[in-house]
C-alpha cells in the first residue's frame, strides 16, 4: 500500500514535558486510523505536525510523498500541502456570527483568486456545493443560521461538511468527540467512517475512547508519554493488553456504559463486551 503520510523519528518537547519521542508511522491511502491515548499521550501535538501548525525539533513529515517538516524546519511550500488537509478541531473552529453556510465555503478559499478571498464572494454554484456538503452530514437545514445557534454535534458535522466542500484527500480530527454527548459521537464518528468509504480520504482520528476505535477503525496507533506504544489492528485492543500498555492509566480510555452496556463485575469501569474479546 502507497503511503499517504509518512513520519520518521519525530520528536517535540516542550518546556514541561517531551510531547513526542522519535515517532515513526506509516499511513495508507484511503485508511480510516484512531490515533489512542489518554490525555497528555502527545496524540493532538503529532496531529498538528501533520499540516506544520508546529514545528518538530527533529525528524520528518510527508504527505503524499512532499515534504512537510525536515530538522525541525517547515517546508517553504506548506501551503500547498494544507490543500489536502482537512483538520477538524475539538472546538469546532467555527465562526459563530456567520451563516453555517459561510463557514462550509470557507473550505473553498484556497482555490480562490486572492480578491475573492478578500471579499468573501462565492457563486451560485459554489453554495450549491455547500449546501450539499452539508445534506451529506444532515444538516442542510441549517444552512443559514448563525453558527452559534447549533449544537455542538451539528457544529462538528458542519466542521466535516468543510472537509468535503475542500476536498481534502486526508481528514485529521482531533478529539471531535471530545465535548459530544454519546448520541452526537456515534454520528460524527459514522460520518468519517462514510466519508472514508464514499470519497476515498484517508482519515486519522485522535481518541481516548477506545470503544469508538474499535466500532470505527480498523486500524490503532496507541500513544503514550509520546511514544507509540502499538499499532495494529484495533479489533485485538482487549483491556488486558491496554492494561499492559498503560497500566492503571487505562481506565480513562473507557466510558462506562457508553453503549448502553453495563460494567463487569469482575473490570469496574469496562464494558462487557470488551471484557468478552
Amino acid at each position: 500500500m502507497s503511503c499517504a503520510v509518512e513520519i520518521d523519528n519525530l520528536s517535540k518537547t516542550f518546556p514541561t514535558c517531551r510531547a513526542l519521542d522519535d515517532v515513526s508511522l506509516r499511513i495508507g491511502h484511503g485508511e480510516m486510523v484512531a490515533l489512542l491515548g489518554a490525555s497528555g499521550s502527545g496524540k493532538s501535538t503529532l496531529l498538528r505536525h501533520l499540516p506544520g501548525f508546529l514545528a518538530a525539533d527533529g525528524g520528518e513529515i510527508r504527505v503524499f510523498g512532499r515534504t512537510v517538516q525536515s530538522g525541525g524546519r517547515i517546508a517553504a511550500d506548506i501551503r500547498r500541502v494544507r490543500r489536502e488537509l482537512g483538520f477538524v478541531f475539538q472546538q469546532f473552529n467555527l465562526v459563530n456570527r456567520l451563516p453555517v453556510i459561510t463557514n462550509v465555503l470557507v473550505g473553498l478559499l484556497h482555490r480562490l483568486p486572492w480578491w475573492r478571498r478578500l471579499t468573501m464572494r462565492f457563486s451560485l454554484a459554489e453554495r450549491q456545493q455547500a449546501v450539499e456538503a452539508l445534506a451529506a452530514v444532515g444538516i442542510e437545514q441549517t444552512a443559514w443560521q448563525r453558527a452559534a445557534t447549533l449544537s455542538g454535534g451539528q457544529q462538528q458535522r458542519a466542521a466535516l461538511a468543510r472537509c468535503l466542500v475542500q476536498g481534502a484527500r486526508i481528514v485529521l480530527a482531533d478529539e471531535p468527540i471530545a465535548s459530544l454527548d454519546p448520541e452526537s459521537s456515534r454520528k460524527v464518528m459514522a460520518l468519517l467512517a462514510d466519508m472514508n468509504r464514499r470519497h476515498g480520504c484517508t482519515v486519522l482520528v485522535s481518541l481516548h475512547q477506545v470503544e469508538f476505535a474499535i466500532r470505527y477503525c480498523p486500524r490503532t496507533i496507541a500513544l503514550n508519554r509520546g511514544r507509540v506504544v502499538y499499532d495494529g489492528p484495533s479489533s485485538a485492543l482487549t483491556p488486558s493488553l491496554l492494561g499492559e500498555l498503560y497500566g492503571s492509566g487505562a481506565r480513562e480510555l473507557f466510558e462506562p456504559g457508553l453503549f448502553g452496556e453495563a460494567p463487569a463485575a469482575n473490570a469496574p469501569g469496562l464494558p462487557r463486551s470488551l471484557i468478552a474479546t
